[in-house]
């Protein structure tokens, strides 16, 4: 299982995943000898056999109301009694370009569990037909749709429906179950909580991520109101046409429905996420009061729960077997009861895991470093405890070019790679301290942890009327200068004069993050990252500051390391 994409096309599977996922559909259509035979070489020959035994696969379309089909495959089980029902879930596809057939690994343990299973692909996507609408209200018209369908076949329980689905599936199955009481729990991987905040992050648009979900969704295919905001977007024109777009199609607009109907609701993303925004997430989570459960692990979008779509063993699909059977009787789990509240993986041990109640709980409380001058005989800026430093300034130019250090050198592979060990390490010694600024902490006496939300506090003086600026936290060896990313954000301010000095305090990601003895936190500010739009009018310079009685500071949620 792996992902070989391009910079463009960063979602792409493998060609040997394709050729897994097309011989395993070949198998379950036509369960012969020789179908299921092919599967040896994956050793997954006994399990499709099982399968095949327990219950019956096919394909089909399902006609929507304005006569759009929807590509589905249903799974029933076999050999069910008289009067027999069994519980049902519904996995509205991702964005992939095998839409539904992204599920197929998944479809055994469900079988085993005692499911029925309808996965589908949105429309607009695969082989459905329509246009692409993101997530809006035909999106969640078509959920209700094929839940109609679903409960008309033999032995499907309407009381027992939950919905799964990855990314883009997590946001669809969210919606529709904001609006359809029949959805009686929901495990959402990758998903999203705020479209908005994930498209804007301090008034920063978030381009690079949008354009890559453009390009997957293919713009030719999008309705009339989505291409239209496509170029909004691009145009950096935030209208309300764009917020209420945004809006409908974000799970925390509906979050009085899930909590009047008590919707039992699992939720994973990742610390490093790429496309959608992480504290949105943990904002949702926190304002359920219904049955919820967040996963937080190292990677980046879609890294988690991959394994687990391909039929092999990861966290979110583990999870999601166990809240589908604790809220809907079936069996597809180990058993184990499921896990309320939140669990987390810390950067960079894949066997790591923190359980907290909430939020509050999980966050460590927050430790102020301010932004000062270099010491005497020092060249570096320092970040110190203590007293607030005013007095300082550094100047930075735009260019309009990255430095060493940038968000992620690739979208999601980056974060896969940073997954499977191999976090991307950054030259610090080689930025150029004229394009960014650096402060840098005393090297730490004891190992360290950061858990939590981390803000930044500085004054900005632009010498153009707009201005885009890029906050970075690094885990910094001194002795060699190299680090790893630990949580960036961006901010962009539009000043009503050139020159005008704007203290601003933003949040950066929340994190979670080992550090060793000896090594030294770094905040970088620079001006451009190629993940964002860029506001600034280059070539042109922009200050830090830090004036008495609103001086400059980074508050850490910075603990021991037990």
């Amino acid at each position: 299982m792996s992902i070989e994409g391009t910079p463009e096309t960063p979602f792409a599977l493998s060609a040997e995943d394709l050729s897994r996922l097309e011989a395993i559909r070949e198998a379950v259509l036509d369960p012969s000898p020789r179908r299921i035979g092919r599967l040896d070489q994956w050793g997954l020959a006994d399990e499709y056999e099982t399968y095949a035994e327990i219950a019956e696969y096919r394909e089909l379309s399902i006609a929507m109301a304005d006569g759009t089909m929807i590509d589905a495959a249903l799974s029933i089980p076999r050999n069910l009694a008289p009067g027999q029902t069994c519980p049902a879930v519904v996995m509205p596809a991702p964005l992939i370009g095998i839409g539904r057939k992204a599920y197929l690994g998944m479809f055994p343990r469900w079988a085993l569990g005692g499911y029925a299973v309808l996965a589908y692909s949105q429309r607009g996507l695969a082989e459905s037909g329509g246009e692409i609408h993101v997530a809006g209200p035909q999106d969640v018209a078509d959920g209700t749709e094929i839940i109609n369908a679903l409960v008309q076949i033999d032995g499907v329980d309407p009381d027992r429906i939950g919905f799964f689905g990855s990314s883009y599936g997590a946001g669809t199955s969210l919606l529709v179950a904001a609006q359809d009481p029949r959805v009686k729990a929901v495990a959402g991987t990758s998903a999203w909580g705020d479209l908005f905040a994930s498209l804007y992050e301090n008034g920063t648009r978030h381009l690079k991520a949008f354009e890559a979900l453009v390009q997957l969704f293919g713009e030719d295919r999008c309705s009339k109101e989505f291409r239209g905001v496509i170029e909004k977007i691009r145009n950096n024109v935030v209208d309300d046409e764009v917020r209420e777009f945004a809006a409908v199609r974000s799970p925390r607009t509906h979050l009085d429905a899930y909590n009047d109907a008590n919707t039992p609701i699992l939720l994973t993303t990742a610390w490093h996420e790429t496309i959608f925004s992480v504290p949105a997430v943990v904002d949702l989570f926190s304002n359920l009061t219904s049955p919820k459960s967040l996963l937080v692990q190292i990677g980046d979008h879609g890294n988690g729960e991959l394994p687990g779509l391909f039929g092999l063993v990861s966290k979110p699909t583990e999870m999601a077997y166990r809240w589908m059977d604790h809220h809907l009787g079936g069996n597809a789990g180990d058993g184990a009861a499921p896990q309320f509240g939140i669990r987390s993986e810390y950067m960079h041990n894949l066997l790591s895991e923190l359980r907290h109640e909430d939020w509050e709980s999980y966050a460590l409380p927050r430790r102020r470093f301010h932004l000062a001058a270099a010491a005497a005989g020092h060249s570096e800026a320092r970040l110190a405890e203590g007293q607030p430093q005013s007095g300082w300034a550094r100047s930075v130019r735009a260019t309009g070019r990255d430095t060493e250090v940038v968000v992620a050198p690739k979208l999601v592979q980056t974060g896969l790679a940073e997954r499977l060990g191999r976090p991307h390490v950054y030259g610090t010694a080689e930025v150029d301290r004229e394009l960014a600024a650096i402060w840098t902490t005393a090297p730490l006496e004891q190992p360290m942890r950061v858990q939590g939300d981390v803000q930044l506090r500085v004054t900005v003086k632009p010498r153009a009327t707009d201005a885009t600026i890029v906050a970075y936290l690094l885990d910094c060896d001194p002795a060699t200068g190299q680090a790893r990313i630990i949580t960036h954000a961006p901010y962009t301010l539009t000043n009503e004069q050139a020159g005008q000095a704007t203290t601003v305090s933003f949040p950066l990601q929340p994190a979670h993050y080992a550090l060793a003895k000896g090594r030294v936190l770094q905040l970088v500010i620079g001006t451009h990252d190629q993940f964002f739009a860029d506001a600034n009018s280059t070539p042109t310079s922009i200050e830090f500051t830090s004036p008495r009685g609103a001086e400059s500071y980074l508050d850490i949620p910075l603990g021991t390391l037990d």
